[in-house]
Formats: C-alpha cells, sequence, structure tokens
C-alpha cells in the first residue's frame, strides 16, 4: 500500500508534467501563428479576352490560420499539400483581394494554380517568367523545405465582359504582416505595364485612371496634404499674421502657389537633383523661410517685399511638395501633368481653409488678448523658436552627407538652374515695376 505522502508527490509531479506540456503547447503554437514583421507580395493583373489573370506570390509564414502538412523537423510535405495550399490561396488571398470592372465587382475568382516556390526562385521578375513557373512543373515531393520559409504562388481567373474595361483593384492584404507591401505590376492590352507600390490597405486603385479620376484623388491629396504638414501651416501663419485682410493676402498666397507649382511640376518631369543631399537641403530651406518669414514679421515688413520674398520661398516649399507626391505619383497614370495641376488645386483649396479660420482667430486674438504689435511679435518668436529648432536639426542631418562632386553634370545641372532663376527674376521685376507705374500714374 503507496503512503498518502508518496501519493501525494506522484500527483504532484503528473501536474507538473501536465502544466509543462500545456506550456510548451501553448508556446508552440504563439511560435506558429506569430504575426511577421515585413511581408512583401508580388502581384499582376491582365485582362485577356474574357478572363482577367491575377498573379499573387505571398510568403507561407504569412497564412497564420493554415494547417501545412509537414514531415519531419518540420519540412513541408509537398505530396500532401495541394488541399492546404489552395485553401490557403481562398482564405488569404482571394477572399482578400476585390477586383472591380468599371463600377462592378468582378465575381469570386477560380484558383486555376497554387504551388510553393524555393525563396531562392525569381520567376516572378516577369509576367511570362511567372505564369511559366506557376503552371509548370511542381516541386518534386523529396524536396526538404521548413514550410515557413517557402512561396505561394497563385494564378486566379476572373471572367470579364471586355479586356478594354476600366479596372480597379483593392488589397487588402494588411493583415498579413506588421508592414505589408504589394508589388503589383497591371499589363493592359496593347499598351506599356503600369507598377505600382502599395503599404497597408491603400483602398481603391484604379489601374488605369480617367483624367478626372485621377484630378479628384489628388485635389483630395493636396488638400489633406497641406493640412498634415506642420511646417507649411506655420509658413502660413507667417504670412498671414501682419496681413489679415483678404484682399491683401492674395497676391502673396497667390505668389506663392505659382512658385511650388513650378517647382513642383518641374520635380515631378526630372529636372531636379536625385542625390540624396537634396531632400535634407530642401527640408532644411524650408525651416530657415520659416524663421525668416517670423524674423521679418517682428521687425516689420511691406506687402511689396514679401510677396517677392514669398514667391523665393514658395520655390522651396514646391520641393518639399514633390518629395511627399513621389509615391503618390503612381497613381496618375497616363495623366500626370493633369494630376500635378489638381494636387495644387488642393493645396489652394487647403491653403483657402486655413485662411478662413486663422484671419477671423487672429482678428479676434489681437482685439480680446493682446494689442496688434505685441501680438505680431509674441507669435511670430513662438513660430522662430519652433523654425530654429527644425533648422538646426534638419541641417544637422544635412551634415552628414558629403558634398556633391563638382564635375560637368553638376554645372550642367546648376546652370539650367540658375538661367530658370534669372528668367523668372526678370519676369518679377517687370510685374513689380508695371504695377508700380500703375500705381502711382496721374489721374486724369
Amino acid at each position: 500500500m503507496v503512503p498518502g505522502s508518496d501519493r501525494r508527490t506522484a500527483l504532484r509531479r503528473v501536474i507538473a508534467m501536465l502544466a509543462t506540456a500545456l506550456l510548451c503547447a501553448l508556446a508552440f503554437s504563439a511560435h506558429a501563428h506569430e504575426i511577421p514583421n515585413d511581408v512583401k507580395v508580388q502581384a499582376f493583373v491582365k485582362p485577356e479576352g474574357q478572363r482577367l489573370q491575377l498573379l499573387v506570390r505571398v510568403p507561407l509564414l504569412a497564412m497564420r490560420e493554415v494547417d501545412f502538412p509537414r514531415r519531419g523537423p518540420g519540412f513541408l510535405d509537398l505530396a500532401r499539400a495541394d488541399a492546404a495550399l489552395r485553401n490557403a490561396a481562398k482564405l488569404w488571398i482571394a477572399d482578400n483581394i476585390e477586383l472591380y470592372e468599371g463600377d462592378a465587382r468582378l465575381n469570386y475568382p477560380k484558383v486555376a494554380a497554387a504551388r510553393v516556390s524555393l525563396p531562392s526562385d525569381k520567376s516572378f521578375g516577369s509576367y511570362e517568367e511567372a505564369l511559366a513557373h506557376t503552371t509548370g512543373p511542381r516541386l518534386a515531393n523529396n524536396v526538404d523545405l521548413y514550410w515557413n520559409q517557402g512561396l505561394l504562388d497563385v494564378q486566379l481567373d476572373y471572367p470579364i465582359q471586355s479586356e478594354g474595361s476600366d479596372f480597379s483593384i483593392r488589397p487588402q492584404l494588411a493583415r498579413l504582416g506588421l508592414q505589408v507591401v504589394v508589388a503589383l505590376r497591371f499589363l493592359p492590352p496593347g499598351g506599356a505595364a503600369r507598377a505600382f507600390e502599395l503599404h497597408g490597405d491603400p483602398g481603391l486603385v484604379r489601374l488605369d485612371p480617367r483624367w478626372h479620376q485621377a484630378a479628384l484623388r489628388f485635389v483630395e491629396s493636396g488638400f489633406f496634404h497641406i493640412l498634415d504638414g506642420t511646417d507649411h501651416l506655420l509658413f502660413i501663419l507667417c504670412l498671414v499674421i501682419p496681413f489679415r485682410r483678404f484682399g491683401t493676402l492674395v497676391l502673396i498666397v497667390t505668389s506663392f502657389t505659382v512658385a511650388h507649382s513650378i517647382t513642383l511640376i518641374a520635380s515631378a518631369f526630372g529636372f531636379v537633383p536625385d542625390a540624396l543631399w537634396f531632400p535634407p537641403l530642401v527640408e532644411t530651406m524650408i525651416a530657415v523661410s520659416i524663421v525668416y518669414m517670423a524674423l521679418e514679421n517682428i521687425v516689420g515688413s511691406n506687402l511689396t517685399r514679401r510677396w517677392i520674398i514669398t514667391f523665393a520661398f514658395g520655390l522651396v516649399h514646391g520641393f518639399g511638395f514633390s518629395f511627399a507626391l513621389r509615391e503618390t505619383l503612381q497613381f496618375a497614370g497616363s495623366h500626370l501633368l493633369t494630376s500635378l495641376l489638381a494636387f495644387n488645386v488642393g493645396v489652394e483649396l487647403g491653403q483657402l481653409l486655413v485662411l478662413l479660420v486663422l484671419v477671423p482667430a487672429l482678428g479676434i486674438m489681437f482685439r480680446r488678448v493682446f494689442a496688434e504689435r505685441i501680438g505680431t511679435i509674441i507669435l511670430s518668436a513662438l513660430v522662430a523658436h519652433t523654425g530654429w529648432h527644425w533648422m538646426l536639426e534638419r541641417g544637422e542631418r544635412l551634415s552628414k552627407f558629403p558634398w556633391p562632386t563638382l564635375d560637368a553634370a553638376l554645372l550642367a545641372s546648376a546652370m539650367r538652374w540658375l538661367m530658370a532663376l534669372l528668367i523668372f527674376a526678370a519676369a518679377v521685376w517687370l510685374f513689380y515695376v508695371s504695377r508700380r507705374q500703375r500705381t502711382h500714374r496721374p489721374r486724369n
């Protein structure tokens, strides 16, 4: 007969073993369902005849809710994997990608092929290679490939009315990982391929937008960009503080808009340096413009000098807008100039909204809180303080880049911009002289 103490000891050992097994199982489960950090998805969209073909490559590691058959130490059991691969293709890809023909969503696709590829496979470099690989011979069943290192290649077929229709896509693949990038290429019939790089959930993406669709998207982008840009908002605040009448501000804001439109369009067409030092230089100059405008408000400014200085700094801010617009330009389709003009319209609408808020707010504050001159100095000093810190931080980042090499290409680019600036300066001067002559012309 086993003593009571021995029975209690044996019971404790059993409970400890069960608890250990449970903890191991939970740890394994948590590890198996861990969300990957960076996931890159590659895809091709090609309409052809009465069918639209979508080729997609996704890492198997991102498909956490699919139980892939395994063998040995964790190798994928390729002989029994077909059902799991098709299930993953439906659950993670087909269910989370919406395709539209015009405004009508396409029917659920047919999974024409689903196969595993080695992580070293490069066939998704082109559509032809990707299609041949996806529909070609599969990996041999005896290949030793860990399940979380493989790639899933899928071919989805959608029935369509015409290959010449307008197509859109909504890739809702953000839950594949913490950071998801979709490298998508659209191959329209008889046209040049169009590449997209989509981050997270980009919403509805028109693969070949009409001009008004592209324009609407860029008006919205410009409108929200000016509202989200703290440095641009502080610059506008500096413009408004000493001139709080809409009639007076029209000339100043118009000069800023014209200037940033010029450099924004020039940047989009590649007439700017592509060196690494250029963006931090522009960001530093934007901070300098804020400090200068704030200090000028403190010492005093006049309308004539203000609109000329605003024009000059507007050229710098246009480069800043172009950096924010680089990723968005992929949605312009073949309407690049239209999209750029629409973006400027959006920026102008955003600036108008800011003016509608700032002008009356400053008027109330200067009437009830501060005297106008004291309020101008206090607000401008606060803005100058912020801009000064930005200038030092951005200048420090700029100093880490080596100075550009003085070669023929750099000199040619500098000469082009110098000639353009001289032409603009001459135009500004002529406008100023003609305006001054009209102002001082005696009335009969």
